[in-house]
């Protein structure tokens, strides 16, 4: 043993013998080893691919891509990556999260990854979706959606503005030439900006009538079945109770079930769903299902208490995929049916489910909501220095 080494594990306190240590330590204490400069690599070029995976998914490519033993120092470049200042916010916010939360520290221990018998369940959502693509209601809808014209973002932005839950517009000549629908009597317009003049009037879907709508549209949202009213009202209790979660129903469009959003200005609420009042309580339930799975997937950002992680770097497809899917394993589990696989038909890739979906975060969402669904959870513990964790 060298002068400098024994010299290093005297001032660690280490008892005589040291190297008798169990094997993660031992490899902790040398965090610049060539095993910790291959898996801080791993995790830099995983970072750069838009997926935010559970520690257990991180763990299983560090091990395939490395060796076995690495487990043993991904805490180590875990760590030396949250102070490369070359990282954006969001991943460095990504590896803070995974470093706070106990599913690291069980994946490394050899804890089994939560609920791996729910893939089944996910392989079925993803086959029916698959095949639904190729029928003829899906051409149908495609089509229809196709035919809106291409606004630019800036109007999307001002449409947004004057009905937020607006998913379809258009002007009158096109309602009518496109889709052969008659502005109502009463009909609002809303403004956007036009070319070579200064405004242009545009219309919701459902300020016009005409021609039956494709099934996808008309049955959005909608969940039937086996229905618990208890469900709900327990899911909305534990929402605000717990997580300070605000659950609202308010008239919104048509085409728009539900939404979610952060909340700032309502004393302790920490995000904002608005579901459509108009809908039935099972649906009403499915939805709510949906729009929490976004915050628990951290799909918003992580959260200042530590409730929810921090997922932000995901593209829209992998967001509603994963969220849809967590929503179709709690009702069917439930023992309701409703349009998931028409819902993921829109976001699927030409393999099915997208790489940069979490199958255990899914999971783990799933389970936590059908334990909010069933009891009153207690309120959240305080953990030292301040952080709140389930």
């Amino acid at each position: 043993m060298s002068d400098n080494l024994l010299m290093f594990l005297i001032k660690a306190k280490l008892p005589e013998g040291g190297l008798v240590m169990e094997e993660s330590k031992q490899l902790s204490l040398f965090s610049a080893c060539p095993l910790t400069d291959a898996a801080v690599e791993v995790i830099r070029k995983m970072l750069r691919r838009p997926a935010q995976p559970s520690a257990w998914e991180l763990l299983r490519e560090l091990e395939r891509l490395v060796e076995p033993r690495v487990r043993w120092v991904a805490i180590d470049a875990i760590r030396r990556l949250v102070g490369d200042h070359s990282l954006t916010d969001m991943q460095r916010s990504f590896l803070l999260d995974l470093l706070g939360s106990e599913d690291l520290a069980e994946a490394i221990r050899g804890k089994v990854r939560p609920g791996r018998e729910v893939e089944s369940t996910i392989d079925a959502l993803v086959r029916e979706s698959a095949a639904y693509r190729t029928s003829a209601a899906f051409q149908e809808t495609v089509s229809f959606m196709a035919n809106f014209r291409n606004y630019s973002p800036f109007n999307n932005m001002l449409v947004r503005i004057q009905n937020p839950s607006c998913d379809f517009y258009a002007t009158q000549s096109d309602w009518e030439r496109r889709f052969n629908r008659r502005l109502k009597e009463d009909a609002h317009p809303m403004l956007i900006l036009a070319p070579m003049r200064p405004v242009m009037l545009v219309y919701d879907l459902d300020q016009t009538d005409g021609p039956p709508l494709p099934e996808e549209i008309r049955q959005f949202g909608k969940y039937a079945g086996e229905w618990d009213p208890q469900r709900l009202a327990l899911t909305i209790e534990n929402a605000w109770e717990r997580d300070h979660i605000r659950v609202a129903f308010k008239t919104l469009s048509s085409t728009t079930a539900g939404f979610v959003a952060l909340e700032r200005g309502h004393g302790d609420a920490k995000m904002r769903i608005v579901i459509h009042e108009e809908h039935d309580p099972p649906s009403r339930y499915g939805v709510l299902c949906h729009e929490l799975a976004h915050v628990y997937l951290g799909h918003l950002g992580g959260d200042p208490d530590g409730w929810w992680p921090s997922r932000g770097n995901l593209n829209r497809n992998t967001l509603e995929i994963e969220a849809e899917a967590v929503a179709y394993i709690t009702t069917r589990r439930a023992g309701m049916a409703g349009a998931s696989a028409r819902y993921i038909s829109r976001y699927l890739d030409n393999d099915g489910l997208l790489a940069s979906v979490s199958l255990d975060q899914i999971a783990k969402v799933a389970g936590r909501l059908e334990e909010m669904a069933n009891r009153q959870l207690p309120k959240r513990r305080v953990r030292e220095g301040g952080q709140k964790r389930s």
